[in-house]
């Protein structure tokens, strides 16, 4: 009879040490700012040193953004969920290390008397 602990399906060299992401984000499920998915993440300022508030996430997330990305990829560049990170930014957010930037609104439609107008115009031709 194998050991669970040396069963080789068990490991995995490649996936690296694997920590759940409520522990990254001290327990917390639910960020306080809901940030759209494409939202442009930006660094205000270099990540500082590593203080006690913060796990290796949060520099990471820093440095990427050193340039405006969306929120997606980083998510994607740290292959972690959107929540995770949408609460790794809230931290960064409320010490002002990062900024978030919503997409800008979709244009609005005129409303229906611009289209009522155009189709009366149409029809006098």
């Amino acid at each position: 009879m194998t050991k669970p602990d040396a069963d080789p399906r068990w490991i995995d060299e490649d996936a690296g040490p694997v920590v759940r992401p409520y522990a990254m984000t001290g327990g917390r499920a639910k960020p306080t700012n809901r940030f759209n998915v494409v939202a442009l993440v930006f660094a205000a300022r270099p990540a500082p040193p590593l203080e006690v508030w913060m796990v290796p996430e949060h520099t990471q997330i820093i440095d990427l953004c050193q340039r405006p990305l969306a929120l997606a990829e980083v998510a994607a560049h740290l292959r972690l969920p959107l929540g995770t990170v949408n609460v790794l930014l809230d931290g960064l957010v409320a010490r002002g290390l990062v900024q978030v930037t919503d997409p800008r609104p979709a244009a609005t439609l005129p409303d229906d008397s611009v289209f009522e107008a155009l189709i009366h115009g149409l029809r006098n031709l």
